[in-house]
């Protein structure tokens, strides 16, 4: 359709050739300057205006400084990593952090441990040096080192003044339900496992044994969550239980099912959070059986007890609650 309001533009040369094909019509190259007059027609091309060429792309966005970490079923679940880009750094727990791992890189236990005492008792947690002092005292360490899920039990319940359950099992099983209605409660949970590279668990047979602590859990559940939960206001689907209202449990997700349970854990190499398998965890939390080697040739003094990483760590947790609670 020709708009009536646009002049007719009808050059005056005779009409060029129908093309046999349907192919597109390159515009030729630039001529020379001075070049002989054509003895064939230009092309209706050549009448056009030449297009301008298009401006250069802008260049991508600076990355962020702190990319989310790796997460195991990250990939399935948009839920999971739209959650894992908002959360950030802790700064208050930072400088914390850095000043005991400057002490020694060893004390990996007692930083999770004053990390869970920050969450039992926000206002009044016992300082990082006392731990290690108290831990020191009563024989459970040389270094700074853990090697005994009882013997923290014990420190837990001296300077921090809290209930501390150690489980025996690991975390599968019947200990599964009993673990993570825990943590729905709000308790931490402490847990040995083999550190990776990245901070996440793996299976090195105790030669990487390390501590963290873990603040919550995410649930993958099939529908809405009975009274006594609330929706997230910026993330549609994510619920949280709500202060100070009675609620029902959540209906956990059956052993087995892949992707459903997260713990969300952090450990004294960093400052962040990162979300686990659960699965990942309780494996890595029961192969934990030998003392490693590196550790055993480089002329330090250790805390091992009878029975050795086996009897000390593996396939146990500890579960800690505020002395006012209720199990």
């Amino acid at each position: 359709m020709i708009s009536p309001c646009s002049p007719s533009l009808e050059p005056q040369i005779p009409p060029p050739q129908t093309p046999a094909s349907q192919a597109p019509i390159i515009p030729p190259p630039p001529l020379p300057p001075n070049l002989p007059e054509l003895a064939f027609p230009p092309s209706p091309s050549s009448l056009q205006t030449r297009i301008p060429p298009p401006p250069p792309l802008p260049p991508p966005p600076p990355t962020t400084r702190f990319s989310p970490p790796h997460v195991f079923g990250l990939e399935k679940s948009q839920l999971l990593k739209e959650a894992l880009e908002r959360a950030g750094p802790v700064p208050r727990s930072r400088e914390d952090v850095k000043r005991l791992l400057k002490l020694h890189k060893n004390r990996c236990g007692l930083v999770a441990l004053w990390m869970a005492g920050t969450l039992l008792a926000p206002r009044s947690g016992i300082p990082l040096e006392r731990l290690v002092q108290v831990a020191m005292e009563r024989g459970y360490t040389a270094q700074g080192e853990m090697f005994s899920v009882t013997d923290m039990g014990r420190l837990a319940q001296e300077a921090l003044g809290c209930q501390a359950e150690v489980l025996y099992g690991g975390l599968g099983g019947p200990n599964r339900d009993h673990v993570l209605q825990h943590l729905v409660a709000r308790h931490p949970l402490l847990i040995p496992y083999d550190e990776d590279f990245n901070h996440e668990p793996c299976q090195r047979k105790g030669h990487k044994a390390h501590w963290a602590v873990s603040a919550g859990v995410l649930l993958g559940v099939q529908g809405m969550p009975s009274l006594g939960y609330e929706e997230d206001p910026e993330l549609p689907g994510l619920f949280h239980p709500a202060p100070g209202t009675p609620r029902q449990p959540p209906s956990l997700p059956e052993e087995g099912s892949p992707g459903a349970v997260y713990l969300l854990a952090k450990q004294g190499k960093s400052w962040h959070y990162q979300l686990w398998d659960y699965d990942q965890v309780r494996d890595s939390n029961l192969q934990l059986t030998d003392f490693s080697p590196s550790r055993a040739a480089d002329g330090r003094e250790y805390v091992v007890p009878v029975g050795g990483v086996r009897a000390g760590l593996c396939g146990q947790a500890l579960l800690l609650r505020p002395q006012d609670s209720g199990h």
